[in-house]
Formats: structure tokens, C-alpha cells, sequence
């Protein structure tokens, strides 16, 4: 994977980011997206969100698969 395609997946899973929303079908980030964020990561199981943290490790494998 290049640079690029490397930058433009890390922003797509960065909620901070505003690609990170358009890709979910938003026209911006919403005002509340910290409440979002928190709501929907808390409400996962303990297995999906070490999998969704291991997805954005660089570090990790899983970062890489599509």
C-alpha cells in the first residue's frame, strides 16, 4: 500500500477527521460526533473493539487488510 492510499485510510478511520464521516454518508462531522463515537465504541463487545483497535495499529496486521 502507498503513502497515499496509507493516509487516506487512516483518515477514512479517524473520527476526528472529516473523511471519517463522509465515507458514513455525512455532509460534515456532526457537532456531537464525540458522543457518537463513544456511544457506538461502548457499545461493541470487548472482542470487536480490540479487533477495531488492532484495525487502526499501523503496527498491526489487521491495519492492512481490506
Amino acid at each position: 500500500m502507498d503513502k497515499k492510499c496509507q493516509d487516506n485510510r487512516a483518515s477514512q478511520k479517524n473520527s476526528n477527521n472529516p473523511e471519517y464521516w463522509k465515507v458514513r454518508g455525512y455532509q460534515d462531522r456532526p457537532k456531537d460526533w464525540k458522543d457518537q463515537c463513544s456511544k457506538s465504541f461502548s457499545s461493541m463487545s470487548k472482542d470487536a473493539q480490540d479487533y477495531r483497535s488492532r484495525q487502526m495499529n499501523p503496527n498491526n496486521q489487521a491495519y492492512y487488510k481490506k
